[in-house]
């Protein structure tokens, strides 16, 4: 029957077997968040093996051309299912920036695609008739994603690894590999089945189905042996003793940067902050940490002269606030310019992570260092602006990036790694581990993307910062989704979308340097030379014949 469906595939040509490919990367992206519909991609990729076997001709060039093809419309169609979400952003005001809607949501997944074509082009330059060719895909794909996190300023959001995180015992594994190493895994175990039809022996073609099972069967009975050294969530591995609220205050973006809406936003966060979550407490006695999501308040402290009394004022002595805030830094080499004193004439606005204590302090201070393109700078960010045009957050001439990871910490809150929004996407980039925190702070605004699957997608590339570290994540957003987290990527606490409200919690504990960190770079190297050998295997007895 496999061959019967293979053969079918195999002989599609023109705008059906572009039209496949397409349905097959957009049925892919079911294994993403929130739906982890990851056996979907038993189906899908060998749909693409089939497609790029069909991709023949007399000539090397459109067999390679073909192939390309095939694989940008796989990727369009992922990365558009997967995407689509991001066009939310531009209906906040819509008034300004609704015309680019459909850019964004064609322009993004069309230009994420050309990684996965040019994936397939490489791979059908080598192809092979039999198993072999198995390998050969999970490997270029696999590098693929590897440049797609890379290039420019790096995108690797929905990448195919995360199909194998859809549970706590199933994203184990990243705590060796990362999630690169996942995502080999992942195009290797279920492209497998394809290889079912196709050349080569009976045997071989058998084998590697097979080992894609075995590979899946260790990930899970990994994750299931790890999870079991653990203890229940309920433990919290066992807690710093540290405890935390994380404020989440559920404000709709369109109404967030409304001046009127300034003061009320304010007080609602100094209300909530002193609202306990558990019957047990009351007020904010006694919580060491204060947390307030990314760019929390709707102004620069420059300007409202009365917020840091007002902070201070609601402290107790014991308790440290971190919020994310927007920053001002003056032009340091003019500071009596009348225009700089007005406000204008600003050298650089950061978008930073704060720690304030009860005296109204700033005691510390980190600066984003990776922002995000068209929503906190533009690309030639002077000539686009000339035109008219502006990034989402709407701050002429852009964001300035910070330096880079830094870890923060006073004398009563233990170390941790601030990340700011979709810093937390990249694996291991932001996470100063000369000094290894004892923990993570993700702070975001999620609100941006209403209740779509956005955010629970930005929730899982967080958590498995958290299985990849061994330490535990604290994320507090906006609207939704705020959690804790401990190091095994387990959610202790959460509030969900559109949710206004608390989270007091105890701060757990964190686990010794994973092995994803102490080698993770060797290990992924490991399993890409493994794709390789079993690419290029009898490589003059398997050749295929042109």
């Amino acid at each position: 029957m496999i061959d019967a469906v293979a053969s079918r595939i195999i002989v599609l040509w023109g705008w059906r077997r572009l039209l496949l490919a397409f349905l097959a990367g957009a049925a892919s992206a079911l294994a993403m968040p929130p739906y982890d519909l990851f056996p979907v991609l038993l189906i899908t990729l060998p749909v693409l093996v089939w497609l790029i076997d069909g991709t023949v001709g007399p000539q090397r060039r459109s067999r390679i051309g073909a192939a390309i093809a095939v694989g940008w419309a796989f990727g369009f169609g992922y990365f558009l299912a997967g995407l689509w979400w991001i066009g939310a952003a531009f209906l906040v005001e819509a008034d300004v920036f609704g015309w680019m809607l459909p850019i964004a949501i064609v322009v993004l997944p069309g230009g994420l695609a050309l990684f996965p074509a040019l994936a397939a082009g490489l791979a059908r330059l080598v192809w092979r008739n039999g198993p072999q060719r198995i390998f050969i895909l999970a490997l270029f794909l696999s590098l693929g994603e590897l440049a797609r996190g890379a290039v420019l300023t790096g995108f690797p959001w929905n990448a195919f690894g995360y199909a194998l995180t859809g549970s706590p015992v199933l994203m184990q594994s990243a705590s060796l590999f990362g999630i690169n190493g996942l995502t080999v895994l992942t195009l290797f175990i279920f492209a497998s089945p394809a290889a079912l039809s196709g050349g080569g022996s009976r045997r071989a073609r058998l084998c590697v189905p097979a080992l894609g099972l075995v590979l899946f069967v260790a990930v899970a009975g990994y994750g299931a042996l790890r999870l079991s050294q653990a203890g229940p969530v309920t433990e919290r591995v066992a807690g710093t003793g540290l405890t935390l609220r994380i404020v989440q205050p559920a404000i709709p973006q369109a109404e967030k940067w409304q001046p009127e809406n300034r003061n009320r936003i304010f007080a609602d966060y100094l209300t909530l902050s002193d609202t306990s979550s558990s019957p047990e407490t009351a007020g904010i006695g006694g919580v060491d940490m204060l947390i307030w999501p990314e760019s929390a308040l709707p102004f620069l402290f420059d300007f409202e002269p009365g917020a840091l009394p007002a902070i201070a004022a609601l402290l107790p002595p014991e308790t440290t606030l971190i919020t994310g805030m927007q920053r001002l830094e003056r032009d340091a080499t003019d500071p009596q310019d009348e225009k700089s004193q007005a406000g204008e004439g600003v050298a650089r606005i950061y978008n930073s992570v704060m720690l304030i204590d009860h005296q109204g302090a700033i005691l510390d201070i980190y600066d984003k260092a990776w922002l995000v393109p068209f929503g906190e700078f533009l690309p030639f960010q002077s000539l686009l602006e000339s035109v008219g045009l502006r990034q989402l957050t709407n701050v002429i001439g852009g964001f300035s990036a910070g330096p880079g990871p830094k870890s923060l910490s006073t004398g009563t809150i233990a170390p941790f790694a601030p990340l700011v929004c979709y810093e937390a996407i990249f694996t291991g980039a932001f996470i100063d581990m000369d000094t290894r925190p004892d923990w993570i702070l993700n702070v975001t605004n999620d609100a941006w993307f209403g209740d779509s699957p956005g955010p629970w997608q930005h929730l899982r590339q967080a958590r498995l910062r958290a299985v990849e570290e061994g330490l535990p994540l604290v994320r507090a957003a906006n609207n939704g989704i705020s959690a804790v987290v401990d190091p095994y990527g387990r959610i202790v606490s959460r509030l969900g979308l559109d949710v206004r409200g608390v989270i007091d919690s105890t701060l757990p504990g964190n686990l010794p340097t994973t092995r994803f960190r102490k080698s993770g770079g060797l290990l992924l190297s490991g399993l890409l030379l493994a794709l390789a050998v079993g690419g290029f295997f009898r490589y003059s007895a398997n050749k295929e014949g042109k």
